[in-house]
């Protein structure tokens, strides 16, 4: 069985919010440490992995060097899109043509052309030795830390769009090798990545849906994140609930109306009730986490059903993650991916 990191592109992506930006690092990491040369791209204006690795010195759209056979580099549509214009237009400076009415009427005009434009840069990166003057030389694997799912499908549709209107021209050429990447279960994989949620879990059978509609495709994995752990059995259950059930400690007055010194009856059943509710406090924690965590792994079968290869991943406690904690999430993805 191929693995999903024997592919030229590893398109990672699923509704937001679910950590996409973790998995495609891990991933990341898990390809480098596996001796291929690997690069993250990251799409918007904001570069994070660099900041995940200590590295500070980055330049938008330059590859960076994060450690070891690997890469990251973060492509901004809008520049990509007025980079690509500005070698239509020859000497005509950025400046010039980002001011211009030429190039807004063209940007507003043509949905999907910055998507598109975006995507040939990916496929550029899969394509093996480059021109010199690059920082990281060519890549194994190129690791798409995608947009989300909506967001997605759109630009992995875009060489469509426009290769049914570009029939001629470098336009029309790049369109086709990228369709043709897209399509290759042997060249690209996709992977959702989700949390154990109602929306995300239906989030991710969409996106399943529309890479069939748009390219003829299925998600390789979906990774599902934050899974808690079924603690309890169905005794330990019994248990708890009983701590819920049991009577409350009598009142003060009660006590006093029995004959009980004042002072002693007070003190005695003020060490009661709190620790009753300490142990009220515990039996909703436990009860509640059981709960959420019976629902997590009722979302799981979902997937399930459809045969999806699922990828399950244990909640990370901590502030934030950090370089270790990724690393981890990586040695949890070997077993699977």
């Amino acid at each position: 069985m191929q693995s999903v990191l024997d592919h030229q592109l590893l398109v990672v992506t699923g509704k937001g919010g679910v950590g996409k930006t973790t998995i495609a690092a891990a991933l990341g990491l898990l390809a480098a440490g596996s001796g291929r040369n690997t690069i993250v791209v990251e799409v918007g204006d904001e570069s994070r992995l660099p900041q995940l690795f200590g590295v500070t010195d980055t330049q938008p759209g330059v590859e960076t060097r994060l450690t070891e056979r690997l890469s990251s580099i973060t492509i901004d549509p809008d520049r990509a899109l007025l980079e690509w214009l500005q070698a239509l237009g020859g000497r005509v400076s950025g400046r010039v043509l980002a001011s211009s009415g030429t190039f807004q009427y063209f940007a507003a005009a043509a949905p999907g052309a910055k998507e598109l434009v975006t995507m040939v840069k990916i496929w550029q990166l899969t394509r093996g030795p480059r021109k010199r003057g690059t920082r990281s030389g060519d890549y194994d694997l190129v690791v798409l830390d995608a947009p989300a799912t909506g967001h997605a499908l759109g630009m992995l549709g875009s060489p469509r769009t426009f290769g049914a209107i570009a029939r001629i021209g470098p336009i029309a050429g790049q369109t086709r090798q990228l369709q043709e990447l897209l399509e290759s279960p042997s060249r690209s994989a996709y992977v959702a990545v989700a949390l154990a949620t109602e929306m995300a879990v239906t989030e991710a059978l969409e996106l399943q849906d529309g890479l069939q509609a748009r390219l003829g495709r299925g998600l390789a994995a979906v990774v599902v994140n934050a899974l808690l752990p079924r603690r309890f059995s169905t005794e330990e259950l019994r248990e708890i609930t009983a701590l819920e059930q049991a009577p409350q400690p009598r009142s003060a007055h009660d006590r006093a109306a029995h004959g009980a010194d004042g002072r002693a009856a007070a003190a005695t059943l003020a060490g009661a009730a709190e620790r009753r509710a300490v142990s009220l406090a515990a039996a909703h924690a436990a009860t509640a986490v059981h709960d959420r965590a019976r629902f997590q792994h009722n979302q799981l079968a979902r997937l399930r059903r459809r045969s999806f290869d699922v990828v399950g991943l244990p909640f990370v406690w901590g502030t934030g993650l950090d370089l270790a904690a990724v690393q981890g999430i990586a040695a949890r993805l070997a077993r699977a991916v």
